[in-house]
């Protein structure tokens, strides 16, 4: 693969806006895959390739909620076993089978949510202050954690969307805090996702950093507006971001 001067630029300014969709609501890989395969790297390489983006932005994301006392650490353990299950269970699918099937599932799913957002955003978007739950006693929970694991192990665009909806919809967080742990399940299940791919040599590292490298810096920008930004506004970029995920999977 040859990238000249203004190919790495384009690259890196995907992974900038991608990053920064990520960290606040989901969708970003919608821009990321089709940008790889644009570059001519075959559909599973991109899937690949993408996961070195999402793990140092994952990082970064992490690292700046928790920096800002809005991550919930005693709720990790609990949230990350059904995401790690999942997440390796989706990778060795991802290794060995086309994504053919789960497309059509991924972009109800998101449209089931933008519906929701729209009617009942209270559901989505608890207020501030809304006794959480845990995992281990909401089965329904798990279940969404579990899945969006396998998801996210298996190609990882919209896996933000189903995250939120088990954390904020099912466990009561604001949408801040669901950010945050969002984060470290992606950060969690792409550590396994990325083990798999580099088995099964299905990274390319040099396309992969350089989408890094902009996915990290619109990961810290993105903490940052979303710390500051009101529940109402997040709600509704969160809306706008499942409309374009939803359009942008009919393309590509």
């Amino acid at each position: 693969m040859q990238l000249d001067l203004l190919s790495v630029a384009l690259l890196a300014i995907t992974g900038f806006v991608a990053g920064g969709i990520n960290t606040v609501a989901g969708g970003g890989s919608n821009l990321t895959l089709p940008a790889l395969m644009m570059f001519g790297l075959p559909a599973d390489i991109a899937n690949g390739t993408n996961r070195v983006a999402i793990l140092m932005q994952s990082i970064v994301g992490v690292a700046g909620y928790d920096k800002h006392k809005t991550l919930d650490r005693p709720a990790i353990i609990p949230i990350l076993i059904p995401c790690l299950l999942g997440g390796g269970l989706g990778a060795l699918l991802a290794a060995i089978i086309p994504n053919l099937y789960l497309k059509p599932i991924l972009l109800l799913t998101i449209l089931c949510m933008s519906v929701i957002i729209l009617i009942r955003p209270d559901i989505i978007a608890p207020p501030v202050g809304t006794q959480t739950l845990s995992p281990r006693g909401n089965q329904s929970a798990w279940w969404g954690l579990f899945i969006a694991g396998v998801y996210g192990g298996f190609v990882q665009a919209g896996v933000g969307f189903i995250l939120l909806a088990a954390l904020a919809g099912g466990l009561g967080y604001d949408l801040v805090r669901a950010n945050a742990l969002k984060m470290v399940c992606a950060l969690a299940f792409t550590i396994v996702a990325m083990i798999i791919f580099v088995a099964f040599d299905l990274v390319w590292w040099v396309p992969g950093f350089i989408l890094a490298s902009g996915s990290m810096v619109g990961a810290h920008i993105a903490v940052k507006i979303a710390i500051k930004a009101s529940q109402e506004s997040i709600k509704w970029f969160l809306f706008a971001m499942t409309i374009l995920a939803v359009l942008g999977g009919l393309f590509f």
